[in-house]
């Protein structure tokens, strides 16, 4: 490999991320249980998130406006003002989640820093993203750090061009096969998927993965087996 640039997802690849989502998904439906079932709820709540991305983009805000959203839809909006205020709470607790690193990252990066330029590449929000990468500690290993609005092929391609390399100088490393490893293959980087043990469903495919330049790991420090 031809390598300048590594790039690494940050939500569930570097620090925790969906299982804060999932425990706060679970107690807004039991917060509107009465209206309809978990299942139900988590359904029009999924729904109405996938319409929203367009307006809101991915991240915690969008997320917490959805709910409140979801809420009023399957109550035919006649939820008190009190509910309201109990899911922007749910909204601020997802935001002062605790930062927990993944197992061997900060080794990973230490042991690449210098050899290569690293980068963050990933999605959510601005301002929520660039605090949680300061208080993991972690911005020192990175040269830059880019919130992107979706992970489409052009997003990496104009990703590629401001950081002035080819396809093939390039390596993604992330958890979304549908976000960090499709879209760089197909526009002739190398991915590296490590699959965490939940998954957005709107990051899902049901299809496998076949190509020279992807490889899959467990553990982020097998990542250093590939590159070194």
């Amino acid at each position: 490999m031809k390598l300048k640039v590594i790039a690494f997802d940050a939500d569930d690849t570097l620090f925790i991320n969906e299982t804060y989502f999932a425990e706060t998904e679970e107690k807004f439906c039991h917060l509107m249980s009465d209206y309809l079932s978990t299942q139900g709820i988590s359904q029009e709540l999924f729904r109405i998130q996938i319409s929203n991305l367009e307006r809101y983009g991915y991240g915690i805000k969008g997320y917490i406006l959805s709910m409140i959203e979801t809420a009023m839809d399957i109550s035919n909006n006649t939820i008190p003002v009190e509910v309201v205020q109990k899911i922007i709470t749910f909204g601020k607790e997802l935001i002062d989640k605790p930062i927990v690193l993944l197992d061997g990252v900060e080794e990973t990066l230490k042991s690449l820093h210098g050899d290569y330029k690293l980068v963050v590449a990933t999605k959510g929000d601005l301002l929520d993203q660039r605090r949680k990468l300061h208080n993991s500690g972690l911005g020192k290993y990175f040269h830059h750090i880019e919130v992107m609005s979706d992970k489409q092929q052009v997003d990496y391609l104009d990703l590629l061009k401001r950081l002035e390399i080819q396809p093939e100088e390039f390596l993604m490393i992330g958890n979304s096969l549908k976000s960090d490893i499709l879209p760089v293959l197909e526009i002739g980087g190398t991915a590296i998927h490590i699959p965490f043990h939940t998954t957005w469903a709107h990051e899902r495919i049901n299809h496998k993965v076949e190509h020279q330049n992807f490889k899959s790991v467990e553990k982020i420090a097998e990542t250093l087996q590939i590159i070194k």
